[in-house]
């Protein structure tokens, strides 16, 4: 069976992206949506925690065997740090989770045209006012290391149980934003936030632009201490071959 081409590959990453963005970002007007002025809790909290991780389920069982499922370039230039993929196919990815976060924001807007989106927005998330952007910066530092580490033991390392990688990424996805939620939204993931946060300025919402770096720098760095953790205590001389969700290009990736 031929191996996919590097179109199949990026479009399979535009499209696991726009899956995780639609579904997982766009859970967060939705459920504002719903709760109307009620409080926003830890039930509403659980439940967009719940729609990433589905969402994550989705995209890595659907397009996980074509281009690795990285839908992340925090993850995706973690394996490029690790020599896993190489630079060429790293940023040929990172355009394709940008375009496929820009996509899912789209279908965020058209499925909330006429219930207020400049008000509701498009699930782009803030840092919490009273912890600061730096603690800002180090809430994604640490919930992306935990996601890449995971990504790494789950999916990357090929002595891994196979077949699993899905369910655990998305479940730890789960649990990094019922804890990181409250104090940045948990974005882990530079392209999840800047899709939605650029369309919503497009379309005319409020929206402080200046946090952007957080969610660049924060989730760039936790993966890269993610990645070189379980490099350190995964490292055995027998080199292994990873499996097809997640790196791309490894045989030859939250």
């Amino acid at each position: 069976m031929s191996a996919p081409t590097l179109s199949q590959k990026l479009t399979a990453e535009a499209i696991g992206t726009a899956i995780l963005v639609f579904i997982g970002a766009g859970s967060v007007p939705l459920t504002l949506l719903l709760t109307g002025d009620n409080p926003f809790g830890s039930a509403e909290l659980s439940t967009i925690s719940f729609a990433f991780a589905f969402a994550i389920f989705a995209a890595v069982y659907s397009v996980g065997h074509i281009s690795g499922c990285h839908i992340n370039p925090a993850v995706t230039i973690a394996l490029f740090a690790t020599r896993k993929i190489d630079g060429s196919t790293a940023v040929s990815y990172i355009g394709a989770q940008l375009a496929g976060a820009f996509l899912g924001a789209g279908l965020t807007l058209i499925v909330l045209t006429g219930n207020s989106p400049q008000t509701l927005g498009l699930g782009a998330v803030s840092v919490n006012a009273s912890a600061g952007l730096a603690i800002g910066f180090a809430a994604e530092v640490i919930g992306t290391a935990i996601l890449v580490f995971t990504v790494f033991g789950a999916a990357v390392d090929g002595r891994a149980p196979a077949g699993f990688a899905g369910i655990i990424i998305g479940f730890i996805v789960y649990g990094v934003i019922i804890l990181v939620g409250p104090i940045t939204g948990a974005a882990l993931n530079p392209a999840r936030q800047i899709g939605p946060q650029i369309l919503e300025a497009i379309i005319g919402k409020t929206t402080d632009l200046s946090q952007l770096w957080v969610y660049i720098a924060g989730p760039i760095v936790g993966g890269l201490v993610g990645a070189f953790a379980y490099q350190f205590i995964g490292h055995t001389r027998t080199s292994t071959v990873p499996r097809a969700a997640v790196p791309e290009g490894a045989h030859a990736d939250a």
